[in-house]
């Protein structure tokens, strides 16, 4: 059974206060180099690390529902309410010193992301979302996402190597981007997913394009996107889930624009 929507209210409400007590913690970390080497050339800082740990802590401790962050995992997804960390989004941004960081906390309900916190701390931007309400920055309520084009829309893409490999090759990427170039109005790579999510949420861009498949990347934003009226699917067009292996985030009118763009690009495994 989902969560009812006083319930959702109050966990919003508890989620904010957690996240806004290691904002501190967070910020006094910045160019925190590696710690935990991942796949491929990604890494955890000892600051991503201890934020899973304080935050999962205390939203276990604070509203009974289990936690799967990033770094360590835990709850399982199919539980019927699971929060879903990634403890800093934008690593490599954050351990250059760069602003484009952030917290995503979002809660699952039933497997559908029901809210959303993207914590900005360096731009001192607090976004939150519970689908069916307005979404928020700074406690103040956001207009909903009104149809739009393409051509004037600033659209969010994901970082990549071209000649990496895997689901999305760097070379259909490269295809992507440069078809993007042709319609919109400008390409923005920020280098964190969740904020490109949210700032489609807030109306600042038009829309985003994420690459990735990781749960703790997407749960926040969509929630966000949806809230504020916007279109969630994966690249193929097809609804997002969370098993999703990709996301394209976007205004009404907007999405409807890059799908056809994506679709004319062809099969990312013709870019092998």
């Amino acid at each position: 059974m989902s969560a009812e929507p006083e319930q959702l209210a109050a966990l919003l409400a508890t989620a904010a206060e957690v996240l806004d007590a290691v904002s501190a913690q967070f910020i006094a970390g910045h160019g925190a180099g590696s710690a935990v080497a991942k796949k491929g050339n990604d890494f955890a800082t000892e600051v991503d690390l201890a934020i899973e740990r304080r935050v999962s802590a205390e939203l276990t401790r604070l509203t009974g529902i289990g936690v799967h962050g990033e770094e360590f995992g835990g709850e399982s997804l199919d539980a019927e309410l699971v929060w879903v960390l990634d403890p800093i989004d934008g690593t490599f941004n954050y351990a250059a010193g760069l602003p484009m960081a952030a917290i995503l906390l979002g809660l699952l309900s039933d497997g559908q992301p029901a809210l959303g916190l993207t914590w900005v701390p360096f731009t001192a931007q607090r976004y939150t979302a519970m689908v069916g309400k307005a979404v928020r920055c700074n406690g103040e309520p956001l207009d909903r996402l009104r149809p739009a084009a393409l051509s004037e829309s600033v659209v969010g893409i994901g970082t990549f190597n071209v000649d990496s490999r895997g689901r999305y090759p760097g070379r259909y990427r490269a295809a992507v981007l440069e078809n993007l170039s042709r319609k919109c109005s400008r390409v923005r790579m920020h280098g964190a997913t969740g904020i490109d999510l949210a700032y489609v949420a807030a109306g600042n861009l038009g829309g985003a394009i994420s690459f990735g498949r990781h749960i703790w990347d997407h749960a926040a934003g969509v929630a966000m996107v949806r809230a504020a009226g916007g279109v969630v699917t994966d690249l193929a067009g097809q609804p997002w889930t969370v098993s999703s292996p990709s996301a394209l985030v976007a205004a009404p009118g907007v999405h409807e624009e890059m799908l056809e763009i994506i679709e004319a690009v062809g099969d990312p495994d013709g870019y092998l």
